[in-house]
């Protein structure tokens, strides 16, 4: 048996957040890294600077917003750019690969904000997508593992002050309905499974001195398939980026499955 360590960053512009992301694989040494918000485009990414550290990058990247991208230090294979179900959505969000035997998919699911507008309708029919597509895939009998940004506050336990967010397209029902409808297809959501405590957070707003007060959001998630849970072993967050200067306001999370 060996394991493979597979980390998830929303890294908000992988420009201005290169040396962070650099210095963070050097100690970490995550196998696979899944990253959003890459707000590049494909031949902007810097595919030499992640070569070096040893990963070679699939990318699905837009001009200035989005984008999402698979490192890894093992072959990635069949990959796929976007997600099924319209193809006249031009956003890059959503690439899988295969990695190991393991089909693994970064996500940067749509914010919804602000819900008056045409984007909160576009986030859920987007999750009605990744619920077919999540769907199609169990069937295939393979280990999946769903990793990225959902922007989906999946309970009162996951931020610290639900007052501000109750009215918010990351918690308000019907987002939180639809995640939980990925969860029924059989699919596990990692972290919460191995740590019940609450007030564990992987993003905190730039505004308002949300992270040396602590105020933050659990928004990034780990969906795994059943074949993918009972490989898992462990699932952390790790905060220390976020500290950084020049931080992302998101910080990784990791799961180690043993394959």
């Amino acid at each position: 048996m060996t394991n493979l360590k597979i980390a998830s960053w929303n890294v908000n512009s992988v420009k201005a957040r290169l040396p962070n992301i650099l210095e963070w694989l050097e100690s970490a040494q995550p196998d696979v890294v899944l990253l959003q918000e890459l707000k590049s485009q494909e031949e902007n990414f810097p595919y030499s600077d992640f070569k070096q550290a040893g990963y070679e990058a699939s990318v699905s990247g837009q001009k200035s917003w989005n984008g999402v991208a698979i490192l890894s230090k093992h072959p990635i294979e069949d990959v796929m750019h976007r997600l099924p179900g319209d193809e006249s959505d031009e956003q890059a969000r959503y690439i899988e690969a295969t990695i190991k035997d393991i089909r693994i998919a970064s996500i940067y699911l749509p914010n919804g904000n602000p819900v008056d507008t045409e984007k909160y309708p576009y986030k859920l029919s987007w999750m009605d997508r990744l619920y077919k597509h999540s769907k199609d895939l169990l069937s295939q009998e393979i280990p999946v593992v769903l990793g990225g940004d959902y922007n989906i506050i999946p309970s009162n336990d996951d931020c610290e002050d639900i007052s501000k967010w109750e009215n918010d397209a990351l918690f308000k029902f019907e987002s939180r309905q639809k995640f939980r409808s990925i969860l029924n297809l059989g699919y596990t959501e990692a972290f919460r499974t191995l740590h019940k405590e609450p007030n564990q957070y992987t993003f905190w707003d730039y505004q308002a001195g949300c992270w040396p007060r602590g105020d933050g959001i659990r928004i990034d998630h780990f969906l795994l398939s059943p074949k993918a849970a009972d490989m898992l072993e462990t699932c952390e967050i790790d905060s220390e980026p976020r500290g950084k200067e020049k931080a992302s306001d998101h910080t990784p999370i990791l799961i180690n499955l043993s394959i």
